[in-house]
């Protein structure tokens, strides 16, 4: 079993996360059989907690530390275990894991997501300066290769002059022979 979630999650004080957990199994979700737990972790060495699972339907563990802010958003059917939760609090950093077992799969699943929350929204990038070195290499670029194809196109007309000259002159050269030789037997 393949379980995928974003490894690390960012999120504004205040709003809503969506802390999104899918999986690949071979096997058709059973609910009968499929159990789902998710855990929460304040840091790497600290004990987890946990605060939903699945056993034939979904149980919110309604632990004091998230209240009725926890929901679940997936869709076990759709290989989908994700949970939002709302109004994320600066307490609510840390890490967040699902664990799926989906029989007659041997092997638990397992993702692991680290959520931090921002105090503010990161300042946007102002890209006008990349795309203004951007251009300038384009364009850079484009008057080299310009240049260089009429470089080309310069010395090749010149080899072509030379052949055509080569030519004439060889023929010049045969006829000048031929009226020679041909003066030389009267």
């Amino acid at each position: 079993m393949e379980v995928t979630v974003p490894t690390t999650l960012n999120v504004l004080n205040g709003s809503d996360a969506r802390l999104a957990c899918t999986f690949n199994s071979c096997y058709t979700v059973n609910h009968k059989h499929f159990s789902l737990n998710w855990t929460y972790q304040e840091c790497g060495n600290c004990s987890e907690e946990m605060f939903l699972q699945f056993r034939m339907k979904i149980i919110n563990l309604k632990l004091e530390r998230f209240r009725d802010r926890v929901e679940f958003s997936g869709n076990p059917s759709k290989y989908d275990v994700s949970v939002t939760l709302r109004n994320v609090q600066p307490e609510d950093e840390g890490l967040y894991s699902c664990y799926i077992l989906n029989p007659p799969d041997r092997h638990r699943g397992h993702g692991r997501i680290q959520l931090r929350v921002l105090m503010e929204e990161p300042p946007e990038r102002d890209s006008t300066v990349a795309v203004v070195v951007g251009a300038s290499v384009g364009g850079f670029l484009a008057v080299v290769i310009l240049v260089l194809m009429v470089v080309k196109c310069v010395r090749r007309k010149k080899e072509q002059k030379l052949s055509t000259d080569d030519l004439k002159t060889e023929e010049e050269g045969k006829t000048d022979g031929e009226g020679h030789a041909e003066d030389g037997a009267k």
